[in-house]
């Protein structure tokens, strides 16, 4: 990749919103040498690993990488035979402690069954050498000293320094408290050339016996080791010596310990700071709402609503860019300030952070290229030094961009063609995309010379696009519209300002009429183009809401259609108990009235037995139909008159209304008997009980808002099947006994979709075409079961 590509698209800059959140100076240095990669499998590798790191951090979790120092200058001094220092082998210690809790932390991963791309098999490469850490963390703690565990002989000989500094101080402090403090020019015990001392005033020194160490810099103290300290001092010192010839000892034993395994804590400390830089993607992602784009081999480049990382997020507009698939140039005209700049500039600065393996400023699904190049011609670059005009500056660029191109590479070209004549500069830009477009390369330019809207429609692979602008407000909206050309919104912005109507209409009449016809053409298509585009947007969000409902509903109904038979069984088993308990109960009343007969000898009267019949008919319950709306409904329709034919339902028995008694009650006549029923308990019936009138049985549906009809005439075959099978679902819900689906007959594709469909659904009974008078093989009805 061209070094001055990555500086004209401030490649390091982008580099440094991620190197923010690193903790390893290793993972410093990898950032540092971080450029993007030709290499399809390297690229599609690290945006693998960043997608690692993003599902781990979305996990609330982290690589545990810790704050390291690079520790390549300690390695370079074990391979000429130096020994380290504490602060060296604690450093050691720390990427062997980091390697071993990297490796613990895949391992709980994958016992969690957390799926991976590649990290399980790069967290199998550290050695974290267990003996060499388990001494270097018994020897030396975190700040480079050794710990008295080092050895026993050290240990020893700090219990001695320990002995000989209390009795030191003991024997002090005498002198601190006792009558000689008045000599003192302060009550404290202090160190000079390692021994320990008192700060005696100058004119007593002779009340003090010993030796005097130092002086203050007004000469007015004196600071004095007293003769009974002397000998425990020299003990002392000799201690000290002792402790730091053991000390070496100790960490020249360390660095031979580890001095066979420099190449394996290089290589964990590099792949500490691999996983730091993971990390830090993985933050950066989720600050930036980045996401992992796909790769594609042939370059088709598909980012979804695109943002440029450096431009403040709160603030930046998204686009759409799509290049290499339908077009492979994408020339943008129209007038300055309108974003062009920062469009192409944005599709640079993704591109080379997705072949970095940094995840795209771009919504999830989109797509991006491997491209063995990228080269921008962008900005003024007019060259004093060089006496390059901005023309020939930009000439320059183009010259050495033509010699270097190959069908695998990536052009932005900012106002190409300008600073020079229009005419001339049009005609060279229309050559230079010619001969970029016989290379195979693929090309984002912009220009303001109005000739590149006629190449842009001309040209194979050429695509035309605009920034749009908005003329209520006279300000950019920063939105790039594919396929449709810009347009000079200079008469209408001045007119806008104020200038003067006049001015306005002189301007517009030397205008040629083409280039007027052009812009009303431009003006209209661009209104076409941005309707089009919200109602794509608004019929997307409905088309998802319908998927999600329809998704809904099917789980539901499968749901139930699994439970029925479970239910179905329930019921059965409840009825057969309520059936035995009630007919245990039956025979019980039964009994009871042979009793009766057998104690009295008599035949049993009529209105004891209608008594009887009254309860046995009484244990029938329906709790289930009492709380019914429909039931309820169909009750209040029933008129009663004197006359009528009834069945009281409470006996059984059929009997005629005599008149009403009350509000809610009837006098019946049953048999000889007149009783006073209640009209909840009376259900009118027919004068001729040997004859019943044939009702069909129609499910009641008028309330439902569904049409029992379906025309599909017109649909395209995958619209018209969802509707199918949302509106199967609706009728059945609605209780439809049947439908009537019309598919008109067309080519056939429409009537064999739905005659799939129909012999695929279980909750059909049968089907066919509808009757020859009623449109024949173009509908079809359909029957539930």
């Amino acid at each position: 990749m061209n070094e001055k590509v990555l500086d004209t698209l401030e490649y390091d800059r982008v580099k440094q919103l991620v190197g923010q959140f690193l903790t390893t100076e290793n993972g410093s240095r990898e950032l540092k040498q971080l450029k993007p990669s030709s290499d399809y499998d390297i690229v599609s590798h690290s945006l693998d690993e960043a997608d690692d790191g993003s599902h781990i951090y979305r996990l609330n979790k982290m690589i545990p990488v810790p704050r390291l120092v690079d520790i390549t200058p300690s390695m370079k001094r074990l391979a000429v035979n130096a020994d380290l220092n504490g602060t060296e082998l604690s450093q050691v210690n720390a990427v062997l402690l980091a390697s071993k809790r990297v490796r613990t932390f895949f391992a709980n991963l994958d016992d969690d069954k957390v799926e991976l791309n590649v990290l399980y098999d790069e967290a199998k490469d550290f050695n974290d050498l267990p003996e060499i850490s388990k001494r270097l963390q018994a020897s030396i703690d975190e700040d480079g000293r050794v710990l008295d565990s080092a050895s026993s002989e050290l240990r020893s000989i700090r219990r001695e320094i320990t002995r000989l500094e209390t009795n030191i101080k003991t024997t002090m402090n005498k002198y601190i408290h006792g009558k000689q403090s008045k000599y003192l020019s302060e009550p404290i015990i202090t160190v000079r050339d390692g021994r320990y001392v008192i700060p005696v005033k100058s004119e007593d020194k002779q009340k003090f016996g010993g030796i005097v160490h130092d002086q203050s810099t007004s000469g007015l103290t004196l600071y004095i080791e007293p003769q009974s300290v002397v000998s425990s001092n020299n003990d002392l010192r000799r201690s000290q010596l002792d402790e730091r010839k053991e000390i070496h000892k100790i960490l020249g034993e360390l660095s031979d310990m580890i001095r066979p395994y420099q190449e394996e804590l290089m290589e964990n400390a590099a792949q500490l700071g691999h996983f730091d830089l993971i990390n830090a993607k993985a933050k950066f992602a989720d600050q930036m709402h980045a996401t992992k784009p796909s790769v594609s081999k042939e370059n088709h480049v598909n980012l979804k609503n695109v943002r440029h990382p450096l431009i403040d997020q709160k603030k930046v507009v998204g686009n759409d860019i799509q290049i290499g698939s339908d077009f492979r140039q994408i020339i943008i005209t129209g007038p300055n300030t309108g974003g062009k700049t920062i469009t192409i500039k944005t599709l640079g600065i993704n591109q080379l952070m997705a072949q970095s393996g940094i995840f795209v400023m771009a919504n999830e699904g989109s797509q991006v290229g491997v491209f063995d190049n990228v080269f921008a011609d962008i900005g003024d670059e007019q060259s004093i030094e060089a006496n390059l005009s901005t023309f020939s500056s930009h000439m320059d660029n183009l010259i050495n961009i033509l010699k270097h191109i190959t069908n695998q590479s990536l052009i932005l070209i900012d106002e190409l063609g300008a600073g020079t004549d229009p005419k001339e500069g049009a005609a060279l830009a229309m050559s230079i995309l010619d001969k970029m477009g016989e290379s195979g390369s693929e090309v984002l330019a912009t220009t303001h010379y109005p000739e590149l809207k006629v190449y842009g429609y001309n040209r194979p692979e050429t695509i035309n696009a605009s920034m749009e602008f908005d003329e209520k407000t006279l300000q950019p909206t920063y939105r790039l519209l594919l396929g449709v050309p810009g347009q000079s919104n200079a008469l209408n912005i001045a007119k806008r300002l104020g200038l003067p109507d006049t001015i306005i209409s002189e301007a517009s009449s030397l205008m040629d009429s083409d280039s007027q016809d052009i812009n009303r053409m431009i003006k209209q298509l661009t209104k076409q183009t941005k309707d089009a585009d919200e109602r794509a947007r608004k019929l997307k969000v409905e088309l998802a809401e319908n998927e999600r409902l329809h998704a809904d509903l099917n789980d539901k109904l499968t749901k139930f259609t699994d439970n029925k038979d479970s239910m179905v069984n329930d019921a059965k088993r409840q009825a057969n108990q309520i059936v035995s308990k009630t007919r245990r109960q039956a025979n019980e009343i039964i009994n009871n009235l042979h009793q009766v007969q057998k104690r009295t000898n008599q035949p049993i009267k009529e209105n004891e037995l209608i008594d009887a019949k009254g309860k046995i008919n009484s244990l029938e319950q329906h709790p289930e139909l009492k709380n019914n709306r429909v039931l309820k409904r169909e009750k209040a329709k029933h008129h009663f008159k004197e006359g009528d034919d009834v069945l009281v339902k409470s006996y059984g028995q059929r009997g005629v209304l005599l008149k009403k008694m009350g509000k809610d009650n009837w006098e019946v006549q049953l048999g000889i008997l007149k009783m006073k029923v209640s009209e909840s308990d009376l259900e009118q019936t027919h004068k001729e009980p040997g004859k019943k009138k044939h009702t069909p049985s129609v499910r009641r549906t008028r309330s439902s808002g569904i049409s029992p009809t379906l025309d599909l005439r017109g649909e395209r075959y995958e619209s018209a099947m969802q509707r199918l099978d949302r509106y199967i679902d609706s009728a059945l819900l609605a209780g439809y006994p049947s439908v009537t689906i019309i598919h008109g007959k067309g080519t056939g594709a429409l009537r064999k979709g739905v005659i799939s469909y129909l012999k695929r659904n279980r909750r059909v009974k049968e089907f066919g075409f509808s009757p020859a008078n009623a449109g024949g093989d173009g509908s079809t009805v359909v029957k539930f079961k």
